[in-house]
């Protein structure tokens, strides 16, 4: 059985996207399941649009991910010279030729056949040239393009998602295949590489089957080996159309920066147009090179739903060890400047980890939920201690009731269990346990909402808890806010 040969080909002219990633993860997951290889192909022919720090952005991208690839990195501008050759062989064997119609030439061809209710397209007025006309305006210093012929008939092609497609080669005119001989174009060197490194399936997306019936008579053309095709479905933003810049960043840099798992966004993008079979949810990279398969693609587009993302993001959290968490999560929190990397111990992350681990969607959430871990001073408006319409010295007097509990209970007996005993007894007294209870957390937190007090009270420790509860009883005697 031939072995499977697949490839991931981006250009670097901007970050990686996240649809692109599933376009590698699918190349992935097929060639892994057949036993074959995965290639990486920066397509950088663009010269202007292609830089040194995308083409970065995307190796490191990939590296993150898990994604390896095999072999070294293939690029194009590695490759002019082979190209070159295989479009002299084309002008030879006169299937192209050099195109020398002006934009205002070209322009007037396509509104005279639109106006006529045709589809436009090239009508070939250079293709008469013969060799040596096309030399003598070469020499001359007129400017041209190489076009291909392309010869008119129906032609269809098995797609492994979609089934049969077909197109009328006739509607297309000959196509523009390289500016210059050091310049190709995408249509023909994605043909001459593939057939370079014996690629034997091209999986992408489906905004590329238009170029798939150029590509096929570029194949036959120059006696190219075919490939199969499989078309994957559009990845769908929220309003229905397809995934894009206007939707927003969905760099993969920008969901790693955000505290996003390489192993959840893989699972994530994964579900996004494959199914499957059942109804499981989270799949390990090498559960899904076990599972995957191209017949389970679906034809429709697939919609990024981000509250999706979050909730198998949250999952891969909660499978952490607390020591690995804290590990994961403490760039975050330098990043937010709450700790510096010259802090002795994890000790304290551990504890702010453990209180939200059940509550983080992604490890950057841990800077805006347990911030008062790392302060030495609570700011919070007073307003916030006041449970529903209790009164300022209504709030004053339960605060000053929590010192007194808890400051007398020893440091031994200090947990969470015990400290719920105590105070939710002391609690019931009150017409609603609100009333101690609410101003209580928010004078350890600061915040409206955070992991309930005895949680919290376990975790910041008596001193700092009995320290808190003393500032938000002076913010009230003194008036004014926290500082």
């Amino acid at each position: 059985m031939e072995e499977i040969r697949t490839r991931f080909a981006p250009s670097p002219t901007g970050p990686l996207h996240m649809g692109s990633v599933r376009t590698a993860l699918f190349n992935y997951l097929f060639a892994r399941n057949n036993g074959g290889k995965f290639y990486l192909r920066i397509e950088d022919t663009d010269k202007e649009r292609s830089l040194p720090k995308w083409e970065k952005d995307i190796l490191s991208s990939l590296q993150w991910l898990g994604l390896s690839w095999d072999e070294k990195t293939v690029r194009q501008s590695d490759r002019i010279s082979l190209y070159e050759k295989q479009l002299q062989l084309l002008l030879e064997q006169k299937k192209a030729y050099h195109c020398f119609c002006t934009r205002e030439e070209l322009d007037a061809q396509h509104q005279s056949l639109v106006s006529n209710g045709e589809a436009p397209r090239y009508l070939g007025t250079c293709r008469a040239l013969s060799q040596e006309e096309q030399q003598e305006k070469i020499q001359r210093g007129e400017k041209s393009v190489i076009r291909f012929i392309v010869e008119e008939k129906r032609l269809h092609f098995h797609d492994l998602i979609r089934g049969k497609v077909e197109f009328n080669t006739a509607l297309m005119g000959d196509i523009v295949i390289a500016k210059d001989l050091q310049t190709p174009l995408y249509n023909f060197v994605v043909v001459v590489d593939d057939h370079d490194m014996d690629i034997t399936h091209v999986v992408r997306g489906e905004d590329h089957i238009p170029n798939t019936p150029k590509q096929i008579l570029i194949q036959e053309a120059l006696g190219c080996k075919p490939v199969l095709y499989a078309h994957l479905p559009l990845i769908l933003a929220e309003d229905r159309t397809k995934l894009s810049k206007r939707h927003g960043d969905n760099s993969v840099t920008r969901f790693r920066k955000e505290g996003y798992l390489p192993e959840a966004i893989l699972n994530f993008l994964a579900l996004l147009g494959w199914n499957p079979g059942t109804d499981r949810e989270i799949f390990s990279l090498e559960e899904l090179v076990k599972e995957f398969s191209l017949e389970r693609i679906q034809k429709g587009g697939a919609m990024f739903n981000i509250q999706r993302l979050n909730w198998v993001n949250s999952s891969y959290i909660r499978q952490m060890s607390t020591p690995n968490l804290a590990k994961a999560c403490f760039p975050h929190l330098r990043e937010a400047g709450l700790v510096s990397d010259d802090i002795q111990n994890m000790e304290i992350v551990e504890k702010a980890v453990s209180l939200y681990k059940e509550r983080l969607q992604k490890l950057s959430d841990i800077s805006d939920l347990a911030d008062f871990f790392f302060l030495k001073k609570l700011t919070y408006q007073k307003e916030i201690l006041f449970w529903k319409e209790a009164s300022q010295d209504e709030t004053l007097y339960s605060l000053q009731k929590s010192f007194e509990l808890l400051s007398s209970l020893p440091e031994s007996s200090w947990n969470e269990e015990v400290l719920g005993d105590l105070m939710l007894k002391e609690a019931e007294k009150e017409k609603n346990r609100g009333y101690l209870l609410w101003p209580l957390r928010v004078a350890l937190t600061g915040k409206k909402a955070s992991a309930g007090p005895f949680e919290v009270a376990s975790a910041l420790g008596k001193e700092l808890t009995l320290q808190r509860i003393q500032e938000a009883v002076d913010m009230l005697q003194q008036g004014g806010e926290g500082e």
